[in-house]
């Protein structure tokens, strides 16, 4: 992390923290880690073609799914991310 980009804001209702990833640090960020203290920490995805093919086939077909059905999975391309929308083309 970059300290001097990263920022918090605090509202009555929510806690904004923007982090900058240091020069030498390549490729998307996939995952981050939340809590109240490290014993108790929540973790949450972002957003990537990646995370969204994963969760996709996980609720669309369990473990206990055939090889057949998993290669009749529809196929999932993340188009574009932003703060109030995202696009995913399903084929």
């Amino acid at each position: 992390l970059v300290s001097p980009e990263t920022a918090v804001s605090v509202s009555a209702h929510n806690v904004v923290v923007e982090l900058a990833k240091a020069p030498d640090s390549t490729g998307p960020w996939e995952k981050f880690s939340f809590g109240l203290d490290p014993s108790a920490l929540q973790e949450r995805l972002f957003v990537t073609e990646e995370n969204v093919d994963g969760f996709l086939g996980t609720a669309l077909c369990p473990s206990s799914c055939s090889q057949s059905a998993l290669e009749s999975q529809p196929l999932i391309e993340v188009l574009d991310v932003s703060e109030d929308r995202i696009q995913i083309r399903v084929e």
